[in-house]
Protein backbone atom coordinates (compact mmCIF):
# COMPACT_ATOMS: atom_id res chain seq x y z
CA UNK A 1 0.00 0.00 0.00
CA UNK A 2 1.35 3.43 -1.00
CA UNK A 3 2.21 5.88 1.73
CA UNK A 4 0.06 9.01 1.85
CA UNK A 5 1.64 12.20 0.53
CA UNK A 6 3.06 14.50 3.18
CA UNK A 7 3.05 17.57 0.95
CA UNK A 8 0.60 19.72 -0.95
CA UNK A 9 1.13 19.33 -4.71
CA UNK A 10 0.07 22.96 -5.37
CA UNK A 11 2.75 24.27 -2.99
CA UNK A 12 5.51 22.17 -4.51
CA UNK A 13 4.42 23.10 -8.05
CA UNK A 14 4.79 26.77 -7.10
CA UNK A 15 8.32 26.12 -5.82
CA UNK A 16 9.16 24.22 -9.01
CA UNK A 17 7.74 27.10 -11.06
CA UNK A 18 10.20 29.47 -9.37
CA UNK A 19 13.13 27.22 -10.27
CA UNK A 20 12.06 26.69 -13.90
CA UNK A 21 11.26 30.41 -14.27
CA UNK A 22 14.73 31.33 -13.06
CA UNK A 23 16.81 28.65 -14.79
CA UNK A 24 14.71 27.49 -17.74
CA UNK A 25 13.76 23.92 -18.49
CA UNK A 26 17.15 22.68 -19.69
CA UNK A 27 19.03 24.56 -16.96
CA UNK A 28 17.05 22.95 -14.14
CA UNK A 29 18.15 19.62 -12.71
CA UNK A 30 15.93 17.12 -10.90
CA UNK A 31 18.24 17.49 -7.90
CA UNK A 32 17.64 21.26 -7.76
CA UNK A 33 13.91 20.68 -8.02
CA UNK A 34 13.95 18.13 -5.23
CA UNK A 35 16.01 20.40 -2.98
CA UNK A 36 13.81 23.44 -3.61
CA UNK A 37 10.58 21.46 -3.24
CA UNK A 38 11.80 19.48 -0.24
CA UNK A 39 11.11 16.19 -2.01
CA UNK A 40 13.14 13.14 -2.81
CA UNK A 41 13.43 12.00 -6.42
CA UNK A 42 10.99 9.17 -5.77
CA UNK A 43 8.25 11.51 -4.54
CA UNK A 44 8.89 13.89 -7.42
CA UNK A 45 8.59 11.17 -10.05
CA UNK A 46 5.72 9.35 -8.32
CA UNK A 47 3.69 12.57 -8.25
CA UNK A 48 4.64 14.19 -11.56
CA UNK A 49 5.97 11.23 -13.62
CA UNK A 50 8.95 13.19 -14.97
CA UNK A 51 10.79 16.47 -14.95
CA UNK A 52 8.80 17.42 -18.04
CA UNK A 53 5.51 16.53 -16.34
CA UNK A 54 6.43 18.79 -13.43
CA UNK A 55 7.47 21.53 -15.87
CA UNK A 56 4.05 21.41 -17.53
CA UNK A 57 2.36 21.71 -14.12
CA UNK A 58 4.64 24.63 -13.25
CA UNK A 59 3.96 26.43 -16.53
CA UNK A 60 0.19 25.93 -16.10
CA UNK A 61 0.51 27.34 -12.58
CA UNK A 62 2.29 30.39 -13.99
CA UNK A 63 -0.44 30.90 -16.59
CA UNK A 64 -3.26 30.48 -14.09
CA UNK A 65 -1.77 32.60 -11.31
CA UNK A 66 1.08 34.92 -12.28
CA UNK A 67 -0.22 36.06 -15.66
CA UNK A 68 -3.78 36.42 -14.37
CA UNK A 69 -2.55 38.82 -11.66
CA UNK A 70 -1.00 41.08 -14.29
CA UNK A 71 -3.97 40.97 -16.65
CA UNK A 72 -6.21 41.97 -13.73
CA UNK A 73 -4.59 45.41 -14.02
CA UNK A 74 -6.56 45.87 -17.25
CA UNK A 75 -9.76 45.71 -15.20
CA UNK A 76 -8.81 48.60 -12.94
CA UNK A 77 -10.70 51.89 -13.18
CA UNK A 78 -9.55 54.36 -15.80
CA UNK A 79 -9.66 54.95 -19.49
CA UNK A 80 -8.67 52.22 -21.93
CA UNK A 81 -5.43 54.02 -22.80
CA UNK A 82 -4.58 54.52 -19.10
CA UNK A 83 -5.17 50.84 -18.33
CA UNK A 84 -3.09 49.64 -21.29
CA UNK A 85 -0.26 52.00 -20.38
CA UNK A 86 -0.61 51.13 -16.70
CA UNK A 87 -0.21 47.41 -17.39
CA UNK A 88 2.86 47.96 -19.56
CA UNK A 89 4.50 50.27 -17.01
CA UNK A 90 3.70 47.89 -14.14
CA UNK A 91 5.39 45.06 -16.04
CA UNK A 92 8.43 47.24 -16.74
CA UNK A 93 8.71 48.08 -13.02
CA UNK A 94 8.24 44.44 -12.06
CA UNK A 95 10.89 43.21 -14.49
CA UNK A 96 13.44 45.87 -13.57
CA UNK A 97 12.93 45.22 -9.85
CA UNK A 98 13.64 41.50 -10.25
CA UNK A 99 17.34 41.00 -9.44
CA UNK A 100 17.37 37.80 -11.48
CA UNK A 101 15.67 39.45 -14.49
CA UNK A 102 13.52 36.40 -15.14
CA UNK A 103 11.05 38.20 -17.38
CA UNK A 104 8.01 36.15 -18.41
CA UNK A 105 8.09 32.39 -17.98
CA UNK A 106 5.86 31.85 -21.03
CA UNK A 107 8.11 33.98 -23.25
CA UNK A 108 11.19 32.27 -21.86
CA UNK A 109 9.57 28.90 -22.60
CA UNK A 110 8.69 29.91 -26.16
CA UNK A 111 12.26 31.06 -26.79
CA UNK A 112 13.77 27.92 -25.27
CA UNK A 113 11.35 25.19 -26.38
CA UNK A 114 9.00 26.30 -29.17
CA UNK A 115 9.11 23.96 -32.12
CA UNK A 116 10.79 21.23 -30.07
CA UNK A 117 8.27 20.66 -27.28
CA UNK A 118 4.65 20.55 -28.38
CA UNK A 119 3.09 20.69 -24.90
CA UNK A 120 5.22 23.64 -23.76
CA UNK A 121 4.63 25.43 -27.07
CA UNK A 122 0.85 25.06 -26.67
CA UNK A 123 0.91 26.32 -23.09
CA UNK A 124 2.99 29.38 -24.01
CA UNK A 125 0.73 30.06 -27.01
CA UNK A 126 -2.29 29.83 -24.71
CA UNK A 127 -0.88 32.62 -22.56
CA UNK A 128 -0.16 34.76 -25.61
CA UNK A 129 -3.72 34.21 -26.83
CA UNK A 130 -5.10 35.04 -23.38
CA UNK A 131 -3.08 38.25 -23.22
CA UNK A 132 -4.06 39.31 -26.73
CA UNK A 133 -7.74 38.66 -25.95
CA UNK A 134 -7.47 40.84 -22.83
CA UNK A 135 -5.91 43.63 -24.90
CA UNK A 136 -8.63 43.25 -27.53
CA UNK A 137 -11.39 43.60 -24.93
CA UNK A 138 -9.91 46.87 -23.63
CA UNK A 139 -9.34 48.23 -27.15
CA UNK A 140 -12.89 47.41 -28.24
CA UNK A 141 -14.23 49.05 -25.09
CA UNK A 142 -12.17 52.16 -25.87
CA UNK A 143 -13.50 52.17 -29.42
CA UNK A 144 -17.11 51.87 -28.21
CA UNK A 145 -16.68 54.82 -25.86
CA UNK A 146 -14.98 56.90 -28.54
CA UNK A 147 -11.70 57.15 -26.67
CA UNK A 148 -9.84 55.08 -29.26
CA UNK A 149 -10.28 55.42 -33.02
CA UNK A 150 -12.97 53.02 -34.20
CA UNK A 151 -11.50 53.14 -37.71
CA UNK A 152 -8.45 51.15 -36.59
CA UNK A 153 -8.43 47.34 -36.67
CA UNK A 154 -8.86 46.32 -33.02
CA UNK A 155 -7.44 42.84 -33.59
CA UNK A 156 -4.33 44.25 -35.27
CA UNK A 157 -3.86 46.69 -32.37
CA UNK A 158 -4.19 43.85 -29.85
CA UNK A 159 -1.54 41.89 -31.78
CA UNK A 160 0.69 44.97 -31.83
CA UNK A 161 0.37 45.30 -28.05
CA UNK A 162 1.13 41.61 -27.55
CA UNK A 163 4.24 41.97 -29.67
CA UNK A 164 5.22 45.14 -27.80
CA UNK A 165 4.75 43.46 -24.44
CA UNK A 166 6.81 40.47 -25.56
CA UNK A 167 9.61 42.78 -26.67
CA UNK A 168 9.45 44.76 -23.44
CA UNK A 169 9.81 41.58 -21.40
CA UNK A 170 12.87 40.51 -23.40
CA UNK A 171 14.48 43.98 -23.37
CA UNK A 172 13.75 44.24 -19.64
CA UNK A 173 16.21 41.43 -19.05
CA UNK A 174 19.11 43.72 -20.00
CA UNK A 175 17.77 47.27 -19.50
CA UNK A 176 19.60 49.43 -16.98
CA UNK A 177 16.57 51.63 -16.43
CA UNK A 178 13.04 52.19 -17.71
CA UNK A 179 13.74 55.08 -20.10
CA UNK A 180 13.87 53.15 -23.38
CA UNK A 181 11.07 50.80 -22.35
CA UNK A 182 8.72 53.63 -21.39
CA UNK A 183 9.54 55.40 -24.67
CA UNK A 184 8.47 52.27 -26.55
CA UNK A 185 5.16 52.11 -24.65
CA UNK A 186 4.38 55.78 -25.26
CA UNK A 187 5.24 55.54 -28.95
CA UNK A 188 3.11 52.44 -29.53
CA UNK A 189 0.13 53.95 -27.74
CA UNK A 190 0.28 56.99 -30.06
CA UNK A 191 -0.89 54.66 -32.85
CA UNK A 192 -4.24 54.43 -31.09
Amino acid sequence: MARPRKFKPEAVVEKAMEVFWTKGYAGTTPQELGERMGLGRGSLYNTFDSKHGLFEHALRHYLEHESVKLLALLKQPGSARQRLRGLMLAIIRLDLADPERRGCMAINTAIELAGRDEAATKLAARMFDQTEAAFLAVIEEGQRTGELAASLDAEALASLLLNTLTGLRVLGKTAQDATRLERIVDTVLKVF
